[in-house]
């Protein structure tokens, strides 16, 4: 499906097919097509070599729920799904599936693959991609079973139909050598799968593995990312999160040959240039502080703001309210990440009159966030865009730019806040139906 997108955004099938071609494996053909899957219509990647209708008749790339995304000068941000594993599909979610039992699986071990690739005139960067893509699977597959990394039988994945996904992956990702790859945290899937070894809980122990340290979402019934996806998404990954503000350049639709219930079976990428530089996410949760406070002086509540946002509070606030007796006063909040919870408090304490505080954890919902500049007659001025899956809905100044550049100007500072406001609108998406194809334009990605 990853590679079926990619073509479908714009990388060339013949990038793919000559990658295939030079791993020398007699027989095995590789083509694309196009296939409905729930209301969305998607290309998909055929796979065919010798002795496939003993196996199982159609090739399949399935599974998960990645958000692969690049972003360069020139293009690429990616979004979708991932990879199918040489398992079984969960019990009882068979249709449509081409998945064998187990002991029809094509074998290699990882010191085979290796060769096959050592040999292969293959890109450089598409060479070390792949190698490092098996080679994960490898030495989670030896940690688990005790065995040495080279004696990795890889079942499926070193089969014909995986070393065609996994090189023609990493074929397409180096033509485009995207300056970074983003991903939505991975849906994994719940249940049990049936594999080689027999029935283990979804997500597998190899891809818990390959995964580890990556945020995960465990929904969705049966195996939705799987070993192989697991180690694409860890070996292509930059970040994990929503998409960054950016100037869409092609959207690839990949379809998986399943299909399943509660979602499309569709893979999304999306190729587009960064705007600006990307301001670090929001904490998803947050703590609500506050405290009333009827006996502060008014001189004394600026420099209580000033503490609370020093110490590391997103946002602070007022407002008047009436206590007991009627004594006015001043209710103070403050959203604090839960890592700088007890700086604030400390801060809210030392700098106010409060005796108590109130908590409560709170759960938000955050735009991606990026900071670009634009020029004006006056100078430059910075500009937060906010971006909701990598569409800007926003462009706004910042308005101690504006007012520098006021006070340096001698001139009110609505006016500078107009031209920078007319100047930001240049950075908001004209509004035109979804993107489809598109040229792609090569842009070196940095290494290291």
């Amino acid at each position: 499906m990853a590679v079926a997108a990619l073509v479908d955004a714009g990388v060339p099938a013949a990038v793919v097919k000559g990658a295939v071609e030079a791993m020398g494996v007699r027989g095995l053909v590789v083509g694309f097509g196009r296939r409905k899957r729930g209301a969305y219509v998607g290309r998909s990647f055929e796979v065919k070599w010798p002795g496939q209708n003993r196996a199982h008749p159609a090739h399949t790339a399935d599974h998960g729920h990645s958000h692969a995304a690049g972003h360069s000068h020139a293009d690429a941000h990616a979004h979708g799904h991932d990879h199918p594993h040489a398992d079984a599909p969960a019990p009882g979610n068979r249709r449509g599936s081409k998945r064998p039992p187990p002991q029809a699986h094509d074998h290699r071990d990882y010191a085979e693959v290796k060769r096959l690739l050592a040999r292969a005139r293959l890109d450089p960067d598409a060479r070390a991609l792949a190698a490092d893509i098996f080679a994960r699977i490898a030495e989670v597959e030896a940690a688990l079973h005790g065995t040495r990394i080279d004696r990795v039988a890889f079942h499926e994945v070193g089969a014909y139909d995986s070393i065609a996904d996994v090189v023609g992956l990493a074929a397409a990702i180096a033509h485009l050598a995207p300056a970074s790859i983003g991903s939505l945290p991975p849906v994994v899937g719940t249940g049990l799968v049936r594999t080689a070894h027999g029935l283990v809980p979804v997500p597998a122990p190899a891809t818990l593995a390959l995964l580890a340290e990556i945020p995960i979402r465990p929904v969705g019934d049966g195996e939705l990312t799987t070993p192989t996806g697991a180690a694409i998404l860890a070996a292509v990954v930059d970040k994990f999160g929503p998409l960054p503000p950016m100037r869409v350049r092609a959207v690839g639709y990949g379809a998986g040959t399943r299909e399943l219930l509660d979602r499309a079976n569709v893979l999304r990428v999306v190729l587009g240039e960064a705007l600006g530089a990307e301001d670090p996410p929001a904490a998803a949760e947050v703590v609500l502080l506050e405290a009333n406070l009827d006996d502060l002086s008014p001189q004394l509540v600026g420099p209580l703001y000033d503490a609370l946002s020093a110490a590391g509070a997103v946002d602070v606030w007022s407002a008047p309210i009436l206590m007991k007796k009627g004594r006015p006063a001043l209710q103070v909040s403050a959203l604090v990440p839960p890592t700088a919870l007890a700086v604030v408090e400390r801060a809210f304490f030392e700098n106010s009159t409060t005796l108590g505080l109130r908590r409560r954890m709170l759960d938000r919902v955050v735009l991606a966030r990026s900071f670009a500049t634009v020029e004006t007659p006056y100078g430059k001025i910075r500009v937060k865009l906010a971006a909701l899956d990598g569409e800007i809905l926003g462009a706004q100044p910042e308005f101690d730019d504006c007012r520098r550049l006021a006070t340096r100007a001698r001139i009110p500072a609505r006016e500078v806040l107009a031209a920078a406001a007319a100047a930001a609108r240049a950075l908001l998406p004209a509004r035109v139906s979804g993107v489809r194809g598109g040229p792609v334009r090569r842009a070196r990605r940095p290494r290291g």
